[in-house]
């Protein structure tokens, strides 16, 4: 019997004036085998590799300097924030990523540099240092359309929340997107670190000083970030806390109306059983009897709505 032939390794790779990016997807065991023989990387690295459970971190080696980092990846099917994976190896003349689900920004980067021979010349010529700032730049760039979007949920949630009869859907969706942020900042937290460390592991990979310039605003775009998501955390708290008062307030309006009802009918409650005793009272079998209780009755009603609106509790 034949043995089955053996996978073929889904390995992509550019190469330019010395310098090569290879882009490894949801990397499998052909694919870690690959890199086994390709590379000499240290056994914990390819393991961490193979792991899907990593803190975001730097590990710096004589050759080459290992990252793991984290990205919100939005998944369409649950409607969830999850963190993407993404490892990467860095050495002078290569740059290897490798994130654990498909990453549009890396392979959009990818794509553009295979497709645009010029630029791609441009940028390798800079070092892997550089084409990693793009790299990087490209998936911060990624992260600010997520936090627009969460923007405008809170938008719509404070806009509806003020609506004459807001339905209990909103109570769902403050909850979605708390647990959106709460995501998003589990996410981002750790990363944070790992960029300063990297700026200071990463010097002996950039070409130029000028690149620290670029790795700062790497920096300050993680930073913004974070301030946004602080925002939105207090954001999403104080429309809570807003949602619940609504709430409270909507609730204690109906007990109003309903207390006032009950006072309001209690001398009616009270006239018509004692009158509906079965014993002699006084103007008993007397027509006119009934039409003075009436008349009293509804005086009463009267008498008492007029007092509960002036008082505004209808």
């Amino acid at each position: 019997m034949t043995a089955p032939a053996a996978l073929e390794p889904r390995v992509s790779v550019l190469e330019q004036s010395g310098l090569r990016w290879i882009q490894i997807e949801s990397p499998g065991p052909a694919e870690i085998a690959w890199l086994e023989e390709e590379f000499s990387f240290h056994e914990l690295d390819l393991e961490d590799v193979r792991s899907r459970r990593q803190r975001p971190k730097v590990d710096d080696y004589q050759d080459y300097l290992f990252l793991v980092l984290h990205f919100p990846w939005y998944d369409k099917a649950s409607g969830r924030l999850f963190p993407a994976e993404v490892n990467v190896f860095i050495g002078r003349d290569f740059l290897i990523t490798i994130p654990n689900v498909p990453l549009k920004p890396v392979r959009n980067v990818f794509r553009r540099l295979e497709a645009n021979e010029e630029e791609r010349a441009e940028w390798f010529v800079k070092g892997s240092g550089f084409l990693f700032y793009e790299v990087l730049d490209s998936l911060y760039g990624y992260c600010f359309p997520i936090l627009d979007q969460i923007g405008r949920k809170l938008e719509e949630i404070e806009d509806r929340m003020f609506e004459r009869d807001p339905d209990e859907s909103i109570v769902r969706q403050i909850s979605n997107v708390k647990q959106e942020i709460i995501s998003y900042r589990k996410i981002t937290k750790p990363q944070r670190p790992v960029l300063r460390q990297l700026e200071r592991a990463g010097e002996r990979f950039l070409a130029s000083e000028d690149l620290d310039i670029y790795y700062d605003d790497l920096i300050d775009s993680a930073e913004r970030i974070w301030d946004l998501l602080e925002n939105y955390k207090e954001v999403v708290e104080a429309l809570e806390t807003t949602n619940e008062t609504a709430i409270s307030h909507r609730q204690n309006r109906v007990l109003r109306v309903l207390t006032v009802l009950t006072v309001v009918f209690l001398p009616v409650t009270f006239m018509t059983n004692l009158f509906g005793m079965n014993v002699p009272v006084p103007f008993d079998h007397t027509v006119g009897a009934f039409f003075a209780i009436a008349g009293v009755l509804v005086a009463a009603v009267l008498v008492l709505l007029g007092v509960f609106r002036w008082f505004r509790w209808l």
